[in-house]
């Protein structure tokens, strides 16, 4: 009844919040919107483009196939992806300018401190991490920990079973089994400046068979299994059964797998729960969610692959007049120009396209960018109106799919709406939210959405994050177009930066379906990719103190650098624009230094039931693999706590909180 009572409020006269702002998807009229510099009205424009002679429609290029690399390149690259705890010599000290522009205060974040860095804990969790580490660096261990986990329940049995994973993995990666359990860890971590996102990590233990069966049927449409080939889809935007279980090679990433929607409101009470207990753990807490939890896939499908074309649409008339190899935000399409490619293609007189572009830049400037041109897509009515593409074989504007129905149509509803109920639950109780990054066949939609969630929720400042997975070739042009909307829009922008969690299936998906690989060529180039894309949120951060950012690495050096740059634009951590992020029971030398320091810094915190996240668990076991075989860094660094205390006398030390 609550679910409903909250679902309903979304469609009997509330347009505030995000309905209001994807009016044209949720409503049944056009809405207005003032503010947008450029605009084409679709209802004029589409008829003329339908009338496009084949012959004469420019032809939107395919995506190239490449040879994907070998299988031993993808596992070395993926070990290599995130080399959590990468060593750092020596201190890292941080001159950052306080409150007082005229006072410099030195903060030195020793990374190296054991005492400080595992002062929370406990002797026998130092043993504990210790034990499990080492478990975690043996293949057999790892390669059938499903498989042992089964057998030592059926041995143990339940009870000896719970007991020994909190002894042990249970009680390294989660905090509890219920949102009271976990209280007396998050007021801990609390303590010692390390905040929490709380993230409930239970997971269907679904087989493989079962998954790609849920996959297939939430992913495809009615008509599409009617007419099995005839609609124009890209391969890509499709869903194929063989990558129809989204959890294979993903070691670091919860899974969603669409069942009905009265799982997806399940879901949606779940993020409430965890965005009304962030609320109570600590002041500016965040929640994470996942769009995939939301509602059906085959609208994020369908939208990301409409919003990749009209994109690709855009640099094809932008080469036309010259402007291909530039800068994604220094492409400016020159009206006359369009006009004339317009008119050539036959879409109507220069006269006509002149009045379907409108706004108050148009006559000063002259000129089309990607956020003008971006901002054709809000002029819809109905969510399968949206879903219109050029059709190259015919040469016309057509829906992506030849109809929908009205169950189709209502479920896309739905997931905005309940995007729409998180967004202000998050507002109201002071949480901020994170969208996770998910498949490159799902990212356009979802960033979209996010960013529609943004414009509307952070006004005053920075409620709704999004998710940058710096492994893909086109994450600073993303990123960098979105600072550039938050900037003429004047909203606070957030983001997470993230190095990425489907690099193996990425790759394979795209090898073998045959598309361009969107992942960077080797982790140099991801590398390079995050300092860039944090380089210049760190700018727009100095330069109006409005954007916010999330540092999400397990990596040493990834930090340092952080730090370095904070320290030369003068950014101090009590502005609270620039914070940390590492998983529980990962880095401690890193997060509880920096928190202690006073720099924001969280954990995302695991709970659930002992035997619903053993999913979770057993990632967790998998990409500790790469960590201790790529580094020894954190394992010494317990080693030498254990000494110390021997030395010292503080073997049984016990933490103050």
């Amino acid at each position: 009844m609550r679910v409903r009572k909250l679902l309903r409020a979304q469609t009997d006269g509330q347009t505030d919040g995000l309905s209001q702002r994807l009016g044209p998807l949720l409503a049944s009229e056009p809405p207005h919107s003032p503010g947008v510099s450029v605009r084409m009205s679709y209802s004029r424009a589409l008829p003329a483009l339908a009338r496009l002679k084949p012959d004469r429609l420019i032809r939107i290029r395919r995506f190239r196939s490449t040879a994907a690399s070998s299988r031993a390149q993808e596992k070395s690259e993926e070990a290599q992806l995130e080399p959590a705890c990468t060593l750092v010599e020596k201190p890292c000290d941080v001159d950052l300018i306080a409150a007082h522009p005229d006072r410099t205060t030195k903060i030195c974040v020793d990374f190296d401190n054991t005492r400080e860095a595992y002062k929370s804990k406990d002797t026998l969790e130092l043993l504990r991490s210790l034990l499990v580490f080492r478990l975690c660096a043996f293949d057999f261990l790892v390669d059938r920990n499903k498989e042992l986990l089964d057998l030592s329940k059926k041995i143990l049995g339940q009870t000896l079973f719970e007991k020994l994973m909190k002894m042990t993995f249970y009680g390294q990666f989660v905090a509890g089994e219920d949102q009271d359990a976990i209280k007396p860890l998050i007021a801990k971590n609390q303590a010692f400046g390390v905040g929490s996102v709380l993230d409930y990590s239970v997971e269907e233990d679904l087989t493989q068979e079962e998954a790609e069966k849920k996959e297939m049927d939430s992913c495809v449409s009615e008509a599409e299994k009617e007419n099995h080939g005839i609609d124009h889809r890209e391969k890509k935007y499709k869903a194929h059964r063989q990558f129809g279980d989204r959890r294979g090679g993903v070691i670091s990433a919860r899974t969603y797998f669409y069942a009905d929607e009265t799982k997806c409101d399940s879901h949606m009470e779940t993020f409430i729960k965890c965005i009304k207990a962030s609320a109570g753990s600590s002041v500016d807490g965040f929640s994470a969610i996942k769009m995939t939890a939301l509602g059906r896939p085959q609208f994020l499908l369908q939208f990301s692959e409409v919003l990749v074309k009209w994109r690709t649409f855009f640099n094809l008339l932008a080469a036309q007049q010259g402007k291909d190899g530039m800068a994604v935000l220094e492409q400016k399409l020159e009206f006359e120009q369009l006009q004339d490619s317009l008119a050539n293609l036959g879409v109507g007189a220069k006269q006509d396209i002149e009045n379907w572009f409108t706004g108050e830049k148009l006559g000063s400037s002259g000129t089309i960018d990607l956020l003008d041109w971006n901002s054709l897509i809000n002029d819809r009515t109905k969510i399968s109106n949206l879903l219109v593409v050029p059709n190259v074989e015919t040469g016309h504007l057509e829906p992506l799919l030849s109809r929908f129905t009205d169950e189709e149509e209502r479920q896309m509803k739905r997931m905005l709406q309940r995007m729409d109920v998180l967004a202000k639950h998050a507002v109201e109780n002071g949480v901020r939210l994170m969208v996770d990054a998910e498949q490159t066949y799902f990212q356009p939609a979802i960033s979209r959405l996010t960013l529609e969630m943004q414009r509307i929720f952070n006004k005053q400042k920075p409620i709704i994050f999004n998710t940058y997975q710096c492994y893909l070739k086109e994450a600073y042009d993303n990123l960098s177009v979105d600072v550039e909307l938050s900037r003429r829009e004047s909203w606070c922008f957030g983001a997470k930066l993230v190095r990425g969690a489907y690099m193996h299936q990425e790759r394979q998906r795209a090898a073998e379906i045959g598309y361009e690989d969107p992942i960077n060529p080797d982790y140099e180039s991801t590398n390079r990719m995050y300092q860039r894309c944090l380089e210049y949120i760190l700018e727009e951060i100095n330069h109006n103190r409005k954007a916010s950012v999330m540092v999400a690495s397990h990596n040493e050096d990834t930090v340092k650098f952080t730090l370095e740059k904070m320290n030369e634009m003068g950014l101090s951590p009590t502005e609270n624009n620039v914070c940390f992020g590492q998983l529980l029971g990962m880095c401690d030398q890193i997060s509880f230094p920096l928190g202690q320091a006073g720099f924001p810094v969280y954990k995302y915190v695991p709970y659930g039931p002992v035997n619903e996240v053993i999913p979770y668990l057993c990632r967790r076991a998998q990409e500790n693999r790469g960590i201790m075989k790529g580094s020894q860094r954190e394992r010494s660094l317990l080693y030498n706590e254990l000494k110390r205390r021997l030395c010292e006398g503080q073997l049984f030390y016990k933490s103050a909180c």
